[in-house]
């Protein structure tokens, strides 16, 4: 596959060579205020591929750039929504009673009232 790639490439090459050197002419192009260039049109054609190819080049990288970012946020988010999150170790006393954890009572309506204590730490 790689011999074909070579070849195509030489090939392209000679036919660009072979298309340059019969028509290496000088073309008169009128500029502004007046002024006349005289450019090879192998130049001429040369430059005008290049100012539309580049800039598509261009646009095509970012896009596909923006697309390869995206794509690896969403890799990443997706590989932690699929690590599992750890189990919450519970203490077991050495005696064998759990004890239950304690409900929250709803707001407002305190299950424990805390006492106050006085200056001088007597209640």
């Amino acid at each position: 596959m790689q011999f074909l790639k070579i070849l195509f490439w030489c090939l392209l090459a000679f036919i660009a060579a072979v298309f340059t050197i019969s028509n290496w002419n000088a073309v008169q192009i009128q500029l502004w205020g007046g002024l006349i260039a005289d450019v090879n049109l192998p130049l001429l054609l040369l430059v005008t591929f290049l100012i539309g190819f580049v800039p598509t080049m261009l646009y095509n990288h970012a896009i596909r750039w923006r697309l390869r970012q995206r794509l690896s946020t969403c890799e990443r988010e997706l590989l932690d929504l699929r690590t599992p999150r750890p189990e919450p170790v519970v203490a077991v006393p050495i005696d064998g009673s759990a004890t239950r954890p304690a409900t929250p009572s709803p707001i407002g309506h305190p299950s424990v009232v805390p006492t106050t204590v006085a200056p001088g730490g007597a209640q």
